[in-house]
């Protein structure tokens, strides 16, 4: 404190240049590794992930241009076919096979709504059956004076109830029989069938195609679209006759199949519900034997078999 400090200037320094220095930073300049590295990674090849990356996209890009050419091809041709301009591939006794089809589908639907019904309905009975005989066998015991008679009425009841079981049982093995034929084979082949019909609208949008292409003229240009027409034709009529060969056979085994299983099941039926009400107890039960029907024996402590379904 009190002492004063007299700043002094920088000296300055005098470097004599050198030649050699001179020559080896012009060197290095012209030479410069990092400077060549950069522009040899801005301007080489491309990796292989870039070229993988750019791959798919060209490849997904080509998938959706196929899709949105086919989807207007066959969108002209459905609106050609409905307002009657189109012509139409037809198969008479093809497609009069898939109408019978799905007409034989929804009467099969509505046996099998009627038959559920039948077997809720019939539930409830067994279930009111089995209260009303408990209901009267506890009377028997209470009541001195009408013990036989409730008595003999717990006996019927209780014999109703065992008798409602083993028939649902039979109606419940007609149920799964019908709902396996309708809604897995019969909707296996419509299945099929969709597809072909898709393979149809294809075929004719295609076949119109080129039929357009070669009232044309015939240059360069048009000679080499009317043979790439000429290849997509090719490829969906044969995709249009496999597709028809599959649904000929399909519904051949299916009418075959649908013969057997309805004989089973229509048999079966009728036996157990005539068992039933004729009262015939041993008929009944012989009926579930000769169809192999397994059905679960309910009691008071488990819940019946349907109520476990």
């Amino acid at each position: 404190p009190g002492t004063r400090v007299k700043a002094l200037a920088p000296r300055s320094v005098l470097i004599s240049p050198s030649r050699s220095a001179a020559s080896r930073i012009a060197s290095q300049g012209n030479t410069s590794p990092g400077c060549s590295n950069l522009h040899q990674s801005q301007s080489g090849p491309m990796t292989g992930s870039e070229e993988s990356s750019r791959g798919i996209a060209g490849e997904k890009f080509d998938i959706v241009k196929k899709w949105g050419i086919n989807t207007y091809k066959c969108t002209k041709q459905l609106i050609s076919e409905r307002f009657g301009r189109g012509s139409r591939t037809v198969d008479l006794e093809l497609e009069a096979q898939i109408e019978l089809l799905r007409d034989t589908k929804r009467k099969y639907e509505n046996v099998l709504r009627l038959a559920r019904a039948l077997t809720n309905h019939f539930y409830n009975l067994v279930q009111t059956q089995r209260a009303l005989g408990e209901s009267f066998s506890d009377l028997s015991q209470k009541s001195p004076e009408l013990q036989e008679e409730f008595g003999h009425n717990a006996d019927t009841q209780k014999l109703l109830c065992k008798n409602g079981e083993t028939l649902l049982g039979a109606i419940n093995f007609f149920v799964s029989s019908i709902n396996t034929l309708v809604n897995k084979t019969m909707e296996d082949t419509l299945l099929t069938v969709k597809l072909f019909e898709n393979a149809r609208l294809e075929y004719d949008a295609y076949r119109t195609d080129l039929e357009e292409l070669n009232l044309g003229p015939r240059d360069s240009l048009t000679l080499s679209k009317i043979d790439l027409a000429q290849q997509l034709f090719l490829v969906h009529k044969e995709k249009y006759e496999r597709l028809r060969s599959d649904v000929t056979i399909k519904l051949k085994f299916l009418e075959e199949n649908k013969v057997k299983v309805m004989h089973k099941q229509l048999l079966l039926f009728h036996n157990a519900i005539s068992a039933y009400f004729a009262g015939n107890q041993q008929q009944l039960e012989q009926t579930l034997k000769q169809f192999n029907v397994k059905m679960k024996v309910s009691s008071s402590e488990k819940p019946s078999w349907l109520e476990e379904q």
